[in-house]
């Protein structure tokens, strides 16, 4: 795939990667896919790659749209890009498959995200969207649909999967991955101390991708843990 960022887009990570690959696992020809924080446009170019019917990015950010659509020119792909709130320009609508990457960093203590910092953080706690996702995900999904999503475990595990329970969707864990603070994380570790969010001396993370569906339908995914 070719990628490329603009000054202002956040440039893809290894959870983005990881994502992309396991929303393209799942993909099949009839499908249509959201990526509502679509940023570069990864999830929603793997998934066009990938054989989907219909693919539709959002983004908050004008630049983040302008690159999605541009990055979708430059992989011969066809995907709609629109602007606006996660899934405010999609009401009413419904997908097959939701690949949701969102903005889940802790935020500096005593300000909020603003200008490129909205594409990494989530609020004091990282859970400013991710909460809004959980709650809202249910709504547009069709009856077989799944939320496929990417998160730190410094936002909390259970606290997404009691929200997406709550929401009607049964959530499960498909990768752990354990590895070092990421360095936007582990240049605020002893705020994210003092806030209870890591323990003390804690310098590591595990990434987890959770997989929902609506309460009956299952994964059809293998678990995979490393």
């Amino acid at each position: 795939m070719r990628l490329i960022t603009v000054p202002g887009v956040f440039r893809p990570r290894s959870d983005s990667h990881m994502l992309a690959a396991v929303g393209a696992e799942r993909v099949r020809p009839e499908m249509t896919v959201l990526d509502p924080f679509t940023g570069s446009g990864i999830l929603a170019l793997s998934a066009a790659r990938a054989g989907a019917r219909a693919v539709s990015a959002v983004d908050v950010s004008r630049r983040a749209v302008a690159c999605a659509w541009l990055n979708g020119r430059l992989n011969g792909v066809r995907v709609r890009t629109l602007r606006g709130d996660m899934f405010a320009p999609v009401r009413g609508e419904r997908f097959d498959l939701i690949l949701a990457n969102p903005p889940y960093l802790p935020g500096e203590e005593g300000s909020g995200p603003r200008g490129a910092t909205r594409a990494w953080e989530g609020g004091r706690n990282g859970r400013a969207l991710l909460d809004r996702l959980c709650d809202e995900a249910a709504q547009q999904l069709t009856p077989d649909g799944v939320l496929i999503l990417v998160q730190s475990s410094v936002c909390g595990l259970d606290t997404t999967l009691d929200r997406l329970a709550d929401a009607g969707l049964r959530g499960e864990v498909l990768i752990r991955e354990r590895g070092p603070l990421g360095p936007l994380l582990a240049a605020r570790a002893e705020q994210l101390e003092r806030r209870g969010l890591i323990a003390p001396g804690q310098r590591q993370e595990e990434i987890q991708v959770i997989h929902a569906a609506h309460a009956g339908h299952g994964s059809g995914v293998r678990r995979r843990v490393a």
